[in-house]
């Protein structure tokens, strides 16, 4: 039972709750109804139950379980049981449970184990997760293969395999794939790795930006070949090809949230790797104002959406946030009165009104073909998902300049340097110069957990403030870590972000073929922020740490924005 759902009931609609569950029995639900204790949630009701049976209670937030007793028990039953072994103590093992009074779990492990147990009482959510925690994802479905051999990995040097029947009837695995699935997707990541090495299969989620290693059962490498097949069915490639790359999709339902997962899958040494990318339809888009720019960057993307024609390009690396900037600025403009047409690859977000093509290589329809058509459908705005050669930089400038709003992504470190990299693609300067509108440079650093997040009094965080012109009044904080952002300091992501206006000095220098360098000079004097600069704005407001901003931005960047800082003071 989550804090919360527990938070939005009753004490009456809780206490039925527990007791259905068997966490509660039904003369101390009635007890605690009739003295109306000052209960706000499971954990109230489960340190009552424990002061009432003299029980210990337990947050597991300083308790590490024996890694060792673990492997006596069963995880199939400890994890149908809830029920998590924590260590040993005058020869009795203490479990903690958060269903004291649901006993055939614990009369279960002792008959297996002939053991003494005792409960040690703990929330459910807390169970459940460190259960995941200590045995893996899909230890239950895993020790069950284990347990019944009812599979049988054939030698993936033989040229002849018979997985395909064997997978599908498999039902094991295609519950340990989706309990993966459902997993990566719970906890928000944006890709799922599956690596095999020559010891074990190692599994990785991507969480605001960082991979972070998932526990799995020890015992998982055994399965890697008949894993990987059921992927390749899900994806509908070829299960017997396992010595070239493949890329396939996946549509999956989790409760109502739809989600397209897209697969690569290469062979390395040790077996096929795995990555998938998550992304989710049904989410809903931010606003501009969720954007949280600051006030000038937000008032030039304001004043840019509204323009009858040119070329608005997002750059940074991949995997920052362009895509759904674009989306959001498409958002903004969405009406009746304009036609949008997007070209993509692939289509990350549905857009209702939005006309959007998916590119397809194998079957040719590239981003310049479909840009070529597309212009005959008399579309006012144009979303290229990414500028990656001449002929769709090419295209993306004519259609600018025959009277088309046009947004795109180009992959540079900031904005000065989308200039030179579109004539380095071989767009003549002043074609450049007369349509390129804007150019917006972005970052994801990482938010700080508003739980654990702590002041920074450290004598570096104090010297960088004043390098930086922080003042030093101004509270800055580190990230600790704690349960709800799973001991990582951090949870969610915020855009840092780089504007720089095309103003007539610009264009005279993209004229000239100035350098990089020359147009970041004229752009701070046109009132453009760095990348480095935004970010300490969010340092100052507490959302980010001194580290974040320093791991997405460079070593130039610090350099000019200490300058600037020194020349105005």
């Amino acid at each position: 039972m989550s804090d919360a759902l527990t938070q939005s009931l009753s004490l009456d609609q809780l206490l039925s709750q527990m007791v259905a569950a068997k966490q509660l029995s039904v003369p101390d639900a009635e007890l605690l109804r009739r003295g109306r204790q000052s209960v706000a949630g499971e954990e109230d009701v489960l340190r009552w139950l424990a002061k009432e049976y003299g029980l210990a209670f337990t947050m597991l937030d300083d308790l590490e379980p024996d890694r060792e007793l673990l492997s006596l028990f069963p995880a199939r039953i400890l994890l149908k049981e809830e029920l998590l072994p924590l260590r040993r103590v005058n020869g009795t093992v203490q479990i903690a449970t958060s269903r004291l009074f649901a006993t055939q779990g614990l009369d279960a492990l002792k008959t297996l184990t002939g053991l003494q147990l005792q409960p040690v009482l703990a929330t459910g959510e807390v169970v459940q997760r460190e259960i995941k925690r200590r045995l893996g994802v899909g230890a239950d479905t895993i020790g069950t293969l284990d347990e019944e051999k009812t599979f049988q990995v054939v030698d993936e040097g033989e040229e002849q395999t018979d997985l395909d029947t064997g997978i599908e009837d498999e039902a094991s695995i295609i519950r340990f794939v989706n309990q993966v699935l459902k997993d990566a997707i719970d906890l928000r990541a944006s890709d799922l790795h599956l690596e095999p090495f020559e010891d074990e299969f190692r599994i990785r989620y991507r969480i605001d930006g960082d991979l972070q290693d998932i526990p799995v059962p020890a015992q998982l490498k055994r399965f890697q070949p008949a894993i990987v097949s059921r992927i390749k069915i899900l994806s509908h490639l070829n299960i017997a090809e396992k010595r070239l790359p493949q890329d396939g999709a996946i549509k999956i339902l989790v409760g109502d949230a739809e989600v397209d997962i897209r697969v690569s899958i290469i062979p390395m040494i040790h077996g096929e790797a795995v990555v998938m990318r998550l992304l989710r339809q049904n989410v809903t888009l931010r606003g501009m104002v969720q954007l949280d720019m600051a006030p000038r960057e937000y008032q030039c993307f304001q004043r840019v959406l509204r323009l009858p024609h040119g070329i608005i390009l997002v750059t940074g690396p991949t995997g920052s946030g362009k895509t759904s900037t674009l989306y959001t600025a498409l958002g903004e403009i969405n009406d009746t009165i304009r036609k949008i047409i997007t070209v993509e690859d692939p289509v990350e977000y549905r857009l209702k009104g939005v006309n959007q093509i998916q590119v397809s290589e194998k079957s040719g329809l590239t981003f310049a073909r479909g840009l070529r058509s597309i212009l005959r459908h008399d579309p006012d705005v144009v979303l290229i998902g990414e500028i990656r050669d001449q002929e769709t930089a090419q295209i993306a400038v004519q259609a600018s300049l025959t009277g088309h709003l046009v947004f795109s992504t180009l992959h540079t470190n900031d904005a000065p340097t989308a200039f030179t990299r579109l004539v380095d693609m071989g767009v003549e300067p002043y074609l450049v110069a007369s349509s390129v509108e804007a150019v917006l440079a972005q970052r994801l650093v990482r938010v700080l957990c508003e739980q654990c997040k702590q002041p920074d009094t450290s004598p570096a965080a104090q010297a960088f403030k004043a390098k930086v012109g922080i003042p030093a009044d101004v509270t800055i904080y580190k990230s600790v870590g704690c349960r709800e952002c799973r001991n990582t300091g951090f949870l969610g992501r915020h855009a840092i972000f780089e504007w720089l206006d095309t103003d007539t000095e610009i264009r005279k220098l993209v004229l000239q073929n100035a350098s990089t360098d020359q147009l970041r000079d004229a752009a701070r004097r046109g009132g453009m922020s760095t990348l480095a600069e935004d970010g300490w704005r969010l340092v100052r407001a507490g959302i980010t740490t001194v580290e974040e901003v320093l791991s997405v931005t460079t070593a130039k960047e610090i350099e000019r924005t200490t300058k600037t800082k020194t020349k105005g003071s």
